[in-house]
């Protein structure tokens, strides 16, 4: 499947390049610092990640890309003494002070984690969550969006016929598969990965980056990942972070085969981190 999807791939970028056309930017961040308590953690982070596109974060452990990553939804604002300065964009729109709530923003852009965390609930009324928390009562179109959010999860025709079962008699992997469908179900516009494999065995890891591939044709990706070879397969543009700063950012084949900057060839090719 990884190479069907290359192909796709490239035959996109191809009729794209021929037609001259410009990806959008959904998501922004300028000139971003963070801080826990006096503890800075972001230093003057730009980055640009643009619509139907995955955007990986490396970096070696402590660098601050999930801290990034958390800024894009305001994640982080569940964290006393926190503190940020900068703006981060949604459709050109600053998600700190342009959107009374972080809710309005979290329904926006969905959040997958890297241990994978269904709630004590049936994997019907997991995926069925996020819907009644904004008020859908309507049990026939709960069922639609339900069965929707698990087939665009990959995870239907695994458990169709165990919907009223514990989502915990579920694998690992599919554990995690549960817990996008649950983020797809309120029709984000953007999902953020961190690390949403690396606690898997190898064949749900590949099922995991097969869905990345379908997803990003409907959704925005941001995933952070400690794997380079993950990275290179499910990304089309690379970020690496080291000690709080963004320190090269471009398209993961020229990222990865041509980096402008040492500190990141020394990453990339196992001389560090």
């Amino acid at each position: 499947m990884h190479r069907d999807m290359s192909v796709k791939e490239a035959e996109r970028k191809i009729a794209e390049k021929s037609m001259n056309i410009q990806p959008r930017v959904k998501v922004s961040a300028t000139n971003l610092n963070f801080f826990y308590g006096k503890l800075q953690a972001l230093h003057d982070v730009s980055l640009d990640m643009e619509e139907n596109r995955v955007t990986a974060l490396i970096g070696p452990s402590g660098c601050g890309k999930s801290t990034f990553l958390r800024t894009l939804n305001r994640m982080n604002e569940t964290i006393p003494g926190t503190r940020l300065e900068g703006t981060v964009t949604l459709d050109g729109r600053n998600i700190y002070r342009e959107f009374d709530e972080p809710s309005q923003i979290r329904t926006r852009v969905g959040m997958v984690f890297q241990k994978s965390n269904p709630f004590p609930k049936s994997i019907y009324e997991n995926v069925a969550y996020g819907l009644r928390v904004n008020g859908i009562k309507e049990k026939h179109l709960i069922d639609q969006v339900v069965e929707e959010s698990l087939k665009r999860a990959a995870l239907w025709e695994e458990v169709k016929d165990k919907l009223d079962h514990s989502a915990f008699m579920l694998s690992g992997g599919q554990q995690q598969r549960l817990c996008i469908a649950r983020a797809l179900a309120v029709r984000p516009e953007v999902i953020l990965m961190d690390e949403p494999a690396s606690a898997l065995d190898p064949i749900s890891t590949s099922r995991i980056e097969d869905l990345i591939a379908e997803l990003k044709n409907s959704f925005t990706i941001v995933i952070v990942t400690h794997n380079m070879q993950q990275a290179a397969r499910v990304s089309d543009y690379t970020a690496f972070f080291f000690e709080g700063q963004l320190i090269e950012a471009g398209e993961t084949q020229q990222m990865f085969t041509r980096p402008g900057i040492k500190k990141t060839e020394d990453y990339i090719t196992g001389r560090f981190g």
